[in-house]
């Protein structure tokens, strides 16, 4: 980590404070950002190691994926266009049986690359092995945040909450702080109450917020009302989770009810649009769930139901879909979408100090090249990343202060070597042959 300033640039950095974008510096000392002007000029050059001038810039926070199952990029394209129900009981869960540590590892590198280059510096994830999941967090040098996801049905549902716990113990906090562990019961229909009750038991040792998915289709639903006579939210609300902190990830099928209980509770909620539409699940009510106070962040999910892990595309169909659902074009604007993929997520995720551009923060930051010809006429900052912005389009990507993406191209990561190893892997998984290695 150096002293690094980028001067002249246009900045928004979603600082309540500051104006919503102007040209000025940024200077990073470390890990933190130490000064940010509204003006360009005024930052000395010699405070800096290196100075970038950012005449065709453009600054933001970096983006904030708040739910997905990272190692699921090897089944990408391997089970597509079909219910969620049967792509999960018929070909992934099959497949996640074969799962090892080392697959693991290379599929969340895989995802790292992937979601670096586009603009995400931290994620959420909730899968297996994640102590090697965690190993390739650090190695990538990205902030993520952990959970190894408990299912409760069957004999392993106690060995796996002892993982999760030797898991908190051993990596919360690790990477130089970067990493974050969470409690992960994976739903209400695959984690019975007594299940539960073990999981926030475990949790409220520590402290540890959950993530779970919630409502994620009126299958689910209609199941829960059948088993417990009431909503999923309902339910939860009854078992007490939501006296944690809790990411709730979907949340497509709500009623009014559910809707107040969530702000009520201040649950946060994991919008999932792309992989929402990909399995027909629905369109998650999100302009009703703002407007109830809820902290409404972004999130891919898995590669293997999206199919990508590209937020600034979740960040765009967020807020076309809450306008073309309601036909009110002022519904979830330019500046909440933005909100929603960077300070909203970091909020949900219980992370203090990234998600805006400010004075202490954390030097979590992206950089868009505006010499672009989608950055041509550039009128406003805002809507131009939520509707024109491309990952292809970002210059610098930079986590607690060391710059991980320059010009494109990756600076810590073998991207060659993840891809091929990562390819030879979701061959022996699928029994495919990959058509590209």
């Amino acid at each position: 980590m150096g002293k690094f300033l980028f001067t002249g640039a246009q900045i928004l950095a979603l600082d309540p404070e500051r104006p919503d974008y102007f040209t000025g510096d940024l200077l990073i000392e470390g890990d933190r950002i130490t000064a940010i002007r509204e003006e360009a000029g005024l930052i000395e050059r010699q405070r800096a190691d290196r100075v970038i001038e950012g005449r065709d810039l453009l600054l933001m926070p970096g983006m904030i994926n708040t739910h997905g199952h990272a190692a699921m990029t090897l089944l990408r394209g391997y089970a597509d266009d079909l219910p969620l129900k049967e792509w999960l009981e018929e070909k992934i869960w099959p497949v996640e049986e074969n799962l090892d540590g080392d697959d693991i590892y290379w599929g969340t590198l895989l995802a790292i690359c992937e979601m670096l280059k586009g603009g995400t510096t931290t994620f959420t994830d909730m899968y297996f092995f994640m102590d090697r999941a965690a190993e390739a967090a650090a190695d990538g040098k990205i902030r993520a945040v952990l959970s190894r996801g408990l299912v409760g049905l069957g004999d392993s549902g106690g060995e796996a909450l002892q993982e999760a716990a030797s898991f908190q113990k051993e990596w919360h906090g690790a990477a130089d702080g970067r990493i974050s562990v969470t409690y992960g019961p994976h739903a209400p229909y695959t984690c019975p109450p007594d299940y539960l009750r073990r999981v926030m038991e475990e949790a409220a040792k520590t402290k540890s917020p959950l993530q779970i998915h919630l409502a994620e289709t009126a299958h689910e639903v209609e199941e829960c009302r059948r088993d417990y006579g009431c909503t999923p939210v309902e339910h939860l609300q009854q078992l007490g989770l939501f006296e944690h902190r809790v990411i709730a990830a979907h949340c497509v099928h709500l009623s009014d009810e559910d809707i107040a209980i969530l702000g009520a509770n201040r649950v946060g909620v994991a919008h999932n649009p792309g992989s929402n539409l990909k399995l027909g699940s629905g369109i998650a009510p999100v302009a009703r769930l703002l407007e109830a106070g809820v902290p409404v962040g972004l999130g891919t999910d898995g590669a293997a139901s999206n199919n990508n892990l590209d937020l600034l595309e979740e960040m765009r169909l967020a807020a076309l879909l809450a306008k073309g659902s309601a036909c009110d074009p002022t519904l979830v604007p330019a500046k909440r979408a933005l909100q929603m993929a960077t300070v909203n997520g970091a909020e949900l995720l219980g992370l203090s100090d990234v998600g805006l551009l400010k004075e202490g923060f954390k030097a979590d930051l992206i950089a868009f090249n505006l010499k672009a010809p989608q950055a041509t006429p550039f009128f406003d900052p805002l809507a131009h990343v939520v509707y024109a912005a491309a990952a292809a389009d970002i210059r610098f990507v930079i986590v607690d202060g060391e710059i991980l993406v320059e010009d494109g191209c990756l600076t810590k990561l073998d991207e060659e070597k993840i891809i091929a190893e990562s390819s030879r892997r979701a061959e022996r998984l699928t029994g495919r042959s990959v058509l590209r290695t």
